[in-house]
């Protein structure tokens, strides 16, 4: 069979470690081939893997995200794109079980926008599926021949799941359309660039800062590893020999025990093995073995050629060579990275604490393995050691977290230092030692927004300088920060105007400046961006079940003699509240529309309020321009696309229907018919 020769190829995902070996190495031995990368630069890309690339006339980066089908379509059609070769996904198992719906989202919900545009431009001659051994399932221990190629996949966690989702629909677009694809599956790959969250890495990193090892269960748990550059020659060959319609396992029959992997590391590095292994606890369904046939990609011509230890050297001289190459990434070397149990596991670990512990006492580290999962299945489920720093008691959100905490059992405390003091933010968190701190402090004015027109100055204090010394100080300590921010810096506009249920999203930039209220709100939002460990919660005219409760939008617009009506979108604090503490053990982050999906006008809350509290209440509207007459501050009217957040939370219901079960209903007062 003749060798397939590409002209236009794209890369997704070529920020990452795997892609950007292949894409420089296409880049520097085929200068007659265009090479396209597209990477949304997540938190484990970086464009710096790409260096060796982008002085090359041949290489071209795009920013952007495989789930924008425009992106997609327009990329395949002006770059005249070829070849796909698809590395773009969420990899790392541990963040699966907290998380596993943004895994469904990048894993198959993108491969899926590709394949369609492949199918719609009908120009794509080979389209590179790269997904993972993982499909397969566990190994068993005594078997001596690996899984091949036509293995039954029996994935056993929501990452593997959505590669092997993934898989299904590449081979039904094979089948259906004729799409010319191959699928890769790999073993663990290791070199240089690669995020530390994975094994290999994370543990040169912390022998490296003189901390203990952290082993998952006893460290019999059986990999085989791959170099990185022999993994970028793989994917060379069946990039030009692989045959449409095939997989192609990519892998080694040398396997290693993880305890193995640590003790070669500690004695490249002349590390007492028995001072600086720390056993943990097991992170869930951990696969005891992977093991692959690699025979048929070596009839291809591919072998290996990088020794283990030639290898882990070569890797241990770029990290030691580029230590601050990632930055801050004390979070991703806990022993279980953002690590969230999955439904029905009740146990969890305060992996925060385990670090300072770690990093406190390292020769004093336990050698000891724990007891295996079925050893310990007679002892008491422990709930999971969680416990909150509120601040904001005396406003209407910080106290109602206390309350939900207090029902659910979760232990709390009330911040006591002044948002814009750091020396009391740190003695709080030092003398409460939380696990996440909640930020529901901030002025909004009494009666209203008009009240921060007059106090500008107190106003920056609180909501720009103590919200981020607040954010500061967490980052610091390893911790993440629930940040309760306002919806209220967008206004209806040409993009979206009132009525066409097109809402602002989460990246677009706020346009409302109409109160100083706002301006600081929209101020603090854009910089709080630069911290990766603050969840920023826009909400939007709050509303509660406590109908006596002066803040709430509801009982407002009830003592009004006139309101204009405009639908908004709002933030039903009944069921959304304990939400954003399901966030914080989920441990999101970045920027979420905090609001029920879809709108809600004055005159459509006032008729329920009619409807099942006052039957004989009534009311008048007003413009905006009569509004304007007796304010100070222009208010904001938008509405807020709440999708990432029902994606999240799928049982989230629409405003109205939320109004009706946690608001109205619970306070009717008119009998039902």
């Amino acid at each position: 069979m003749a060798a397939y020769e590409p002209k236009n190829i794209l890369i997704t995902g070529a920020a990452g470690f795997i892609a950007s070996h292949v894409a420089n190495r296409l880049v520097r031995n085929y200068p007659h081939y265009k090479i396209v990368v597209l990477d949304k630069l997540d938190y484990c890309s970086n464009l710096k893997n790409l260096n060796p690339s982008r002085p090359s006339a041949n290489f071209k980066f795009v920013k952007g995200d495989i789930a924008s089908a425009d992106l997609v379509n327009y990329l395949l059609i002006t770059e005249s794109i070829d070849t796909i070769m698809h590395f773009a996904a969420q990899t790392h198992v541990d963040n699966s079980f907290g998380n596993s719906f943004e895994f469904t989202k990048n894993n198959i919900y993108g491969t899926h926008v590709l394949l369609e545009a492949c199918k719609v431009t009908g120009q794509i001659r080979r389209f590179i599926h790269v997904s993972t051994d993982e499909v397969y399932g566990e190994t068993d221990e005594d078997a001596v021949v690996g899984n091949h190629e036509a293995s039954q996949l029996l994935p056993t966690n929501p990452y593997s799941a959505t590669k092997a989702g993934a898989e299904m629909l590449v081979m039904a677009y094979g089948r259906s359309y004729g799409l010319p694809v191959i699928t890769t599956r790999g073993n663990n790959v290791y070199g240089p660039n690669q995020f530390p969250e994975k094994l290999i890495p994370k543990f040169i990193l912390l022998a490296m800062r003189g901390l203990p090892l952290p082993i998952h269960g006893d460290g019999s748990n059986v990999r085989s590893y791959l170099y990185c550059e022999d993994v970028a020659e793989a994917f060379e060959v069946v990039l030009h020999k692989g045959e449409v319609g095939h997989v192609y396992n990519i892998g080694t029959v040398k396997e290693r025990r993880v305890i193995d992997v640590a003790k070669d590391i500690c004695k490249l590095f002349g590390l007492d093995t028995e001072k600086v292994i720390r056993f943990v606890e097991n992170r869930p369904f951990n696969d005891q073995r992977y093991f692959l046939d690699d025979q048929k990609l070596k009839r291809l011509g591919w072998a290996e050629r990088t020794p283990w230890e030639e290898g882990l050297k070569k890797t241990i001289e770029w990290y030691t060579t580029n230590p601050d190459y990632w930055g801050d990434v004390t979070g991703a070397l806990l022993p279980h990275p953002r690590m969230l149990m999955t439904p029905g596991v009740d146990e969890r670990h305060n992996w925060t604490e385990e670090f300072k512990s770690l990093a406190s006492s390292p020769v004093e580290a336990s050698t000891t393995a724990p007891a295996s999962s079925a050893q310990n299945s007679t002892d008491a489920p422990q709930k999971p050691g969680y416990k909150f720093l509120i601040y904001g008691r005396t406003g209407w959100i910080g106290g109602l977290l206390g309350k939900i905490c207090d029902k659910q059992g979760i232990p709390y405390e009330y911040g006591k230092g002044r948002l814009e003091e750091r020396s009391q933010l740190l003695e709080d968190i030092r003398t409460l030692k939380p696990t996440h701190v909640f930020n529901a402090a901030g002025v909004t004015g009494r009666p209203n927004v008009d009240w921060c027109e007059t106090h500008k100055q107190d106003t920056i204090r609180t909501n720009v300088v103590g919200t981020l010394n607040l954010a500061d100080v967490c980052r610091e300590q390893g911790l993440l920060m629930i940040n309760y921010a306002t919806g209220c810096i967008f206004e209806y506009d040409a993009k979206h105007p009132e009525g066409s249920g097109i809402g602002f999203k989460e990246e677009d930039t706020p346009n409302f400046t109409g109160s100083f209220y706002s301006k600081t709100k929209a101020m603090v939002e854009e910089l709080l961006k630069d911290y990766d460990n603050v969840c920023t919660l826009r909400v939007r005219m709050p509303i509660s079940s406590d109908l006596s409760n002066p803040r709430n939008f509801i009982t407002k617009i009830a003592r009004y003699d006139k309101v204009v009506n405009i639908p908004n979108s709002m933030t039903i604090l009944d069921e959304l509240l304990p939400i954003s503490i399901e966030m914080a053990k989920r441990d999101c982050r970045g920027i979420w529309n905090f609001t029920n999906p879809g709108v809600v006008s004055h005159n459509e809350i006032l008729e329920m309020y009619k409807k099942y509290i006052n039957p004989d209440f009534k009311w008048t509207n007003f413009t905006l321009e009569e509004q304007a007459k007796v304010i100070v501050a222009p208010r904001s009217n938008n509405e807020m696309d709440a999708s990432k957040l029902k994606a999240e939370f799928p049982e989230l219901l629409s405003i109205k229907d939320s109004l009706i079960k946690y608001v109205f209903e619970p306070n009717r007062k008119v009998p039902a018919n």
